[in-house]
């Protein structure tokens, strides 16, 4: 996007917004809006109408800076609140965010493209984020050691880390950001986050309701602008003691470079590659339900989506009839329009990277059964598509596709299957379908994934540890186990003698 002079916002569907107030286009900074100094701003379009949404203020270094400074000036007021007093604050902002779902939805459709429905989604997802952390602002407990000096109590407490930063994608613009700012608020940190410039409203809208909750200036700041210049100066900046990170696996390792000479704590959720294995004793019209909301969510731009679907050859044929059908049948169109299952992609490089794996697959000897080009309903559309055994060498089975493109492969046997699974550098989630309980059980520990989902989709949450292993990230987000990342464990030693 290239930067240029700020314009106000107008597009027409913003008339529909309730509370204009919520659509911010400056930044976010020790509690006031703030312009790029420069005065540049940054093209916000809607992915489905290839329009101008709004224009956002492009912050550089020194405005970063100036929020790292603000947060840091912030921090020992913030943590020294009693907890039940920070989690008074998180549950209005919870409250807001309920009370403004309709808006902030239309703001996440608007921006991001997703189908309404799927946005209102997203927003209880996000809130319930800040709900959960609410709570466990609360429960941040002291723990006792058993002494094994004479005359000695020792003591092992939690205390708030300091400035984090958070760097969140455009798929997720807010649950993303509310899984990791709530936990690290409710610790006692205080945040500097950079959204997806693609994505920025979301942010800034949620910026307006913290505000409003009684969030103390400086408390959480929001910078907009140019994601190299920004995520670079909160790698730079000793003061920024944590940052957290969601996007590809490749900019992940190169933001754990930038942090290594500061040794920051790092929290990554990376990329992905699910395998989903239904297996011939599965429930076909459930399996194909599964299947489709595995694979077609969020037009397939989830890092939990399912790259590589694996059925045994039994009930390969009635399966792939099934969902072919299914498939077909999907709405594509305006995120705004009603009974819209599938919206635009977010920019012309996903689209080209869909166009990429799939003719790759089909040059590899896979059959196209359904779709498999651009869509009419615009640029960035691309049409649900299903492709047949690709080869094990094509694109499709290596790399995360980030769009509605599905590859299903035939397997035999379950010690096969759970090899090509595993074959992957990413291990986020993988999904199994089967009615056998000793196997569910049985891949619940085989498959080398950080999350494994069993007869269902959906599995996340505020009390989930979420994450991955190997090249998916580091860290866990959500559950109690998501505010660790954001303390340091302090350890008393205290003589008692008289």
């Amino acid at each position: 996007m290239t930067a240029v002079r700020a314009r106000p916002a107008y597009h027409e569907a913003l008339s529909r917004l309730n509370d204009r107030h919520l659509l911010r286009d400056l930044a976010y900074i020790g509690g006031r809006w703030v312009a790029a100094k420069n005065g540049e701003s940054l093209n916000v379009a809607d992915p489905a109408s290839d329009t101008t949404l709004a224009w956002v203020s492009s912050l550089g270094r020194d405005e970063t800076f100036e929020a790292i400074d603000a947060a840091a000036d912030a921090f020992s007021a913030w943590r020294s609140l009693l907890p039940q007093q920070r989690a008074s604050i998180l549950r209005k902002w919870y409250e807001l965010m309920l009370a403004a779902k309709e808006d902030l939805a239309l703001i996440m459709t608007l921006e991001q493209g997703k189908p309404l429905a799927e946005s209102r989604g997203e927003i209880d997802y996000a809130a319930g984020f800040i709900e959960w952390y609410a709570e466990e602002a609360k429960r941040i407990n002291a723990e006792s050691v058993t002494s094994h000096l004479p005359d000695t109590e020792m003591i092992v407490r939690r205390e708030a880390l300091g400035v984090v930063g958070i760097v969140t994608p455009w798929n997720f613009p807010s649950a993303m950001l509310t899984r990791k700012a709530a936990a690290a608020l409710a610790a006692g940190c205080t945040v500097v986050a950079h959204p997806s410039s693609e994505t920025p409203l979301s942010a800034l809208a949620l910026a307006e309701l913290g505000e409003r909750a009684g969030l103390p200036a400086g408390v959480f700041n929001v910078v907009t602008g140019d994601a190299a210049t920004i995520v670079g100066a909160l790698c730079e900046d000793a003061r920024v003691r944590a940052l957290s990170f969601t996007g590809s696996t490749g900019i992940g390792r190169l933001i754990a470079g930038q942090c290594a000479p500061t040794m920051k704590r790092l929290v990554m959720e990376l990329g992905g590659h699910a395998p989903l294995i239904i297996f011939d004793d599965a429930d076909l019209d459930r399996a194909v339900d599964i299947a489709i909301n595995a694979k077609f969510a969020t037009s397939g731009q989830d890092c939990l989506a399912a790259n590589r679907i694996f059925v045994q050859r039994s009930i390969m044929e009635p399966f792939v009839a099934a969902f072919a059908k299914r498939i077909a049948a999907l709405k594509v169109g305006n995120g705004l329009t009603d009974g819209v299952e599938i919206g635009p992609l977010m920019h012309e490089r996903a689209l080209a990277k869909v166009e990429e794996h799939v003719a790759d697959a089909l040059k590899r000897g896979a059959r196209l059964a359904v779709g498999g080009k651009r869509h009419a309903a615009g640029p960035l559309f691309f049409e649900p598509t299903l492709l047949i055994e690709p080869s094990p060498d094509a694109l499709i089975m290596h790399e995360e596709t980030f769009g509605p493109v599905a590859a299903v492969t035939s397997f035999d046997t379950e010690a096969e299957v759970v090899a090509r699974a595993n074959n992957t550098e990413y291990g986020l989630v993988a999904y199994v379908v089967t009615q056998n309980g000793a196997r569910q059980m049985r891949l619940g520990r085989a498959l080398d994934y950080g999350m494994v989902a069993i007869n269902r989709v959906k599995i996340t949450g505020g009390p989930v540890p979420f994450g991955g292993w190997k090249q998916s990230g580091l860290g866990r987000e959500g559950s109690r186990h998501g505010i660790e990342a954001f303390t340091e464990l302090k350890y008393l030693c205290i003589d008692t003698a008289a």
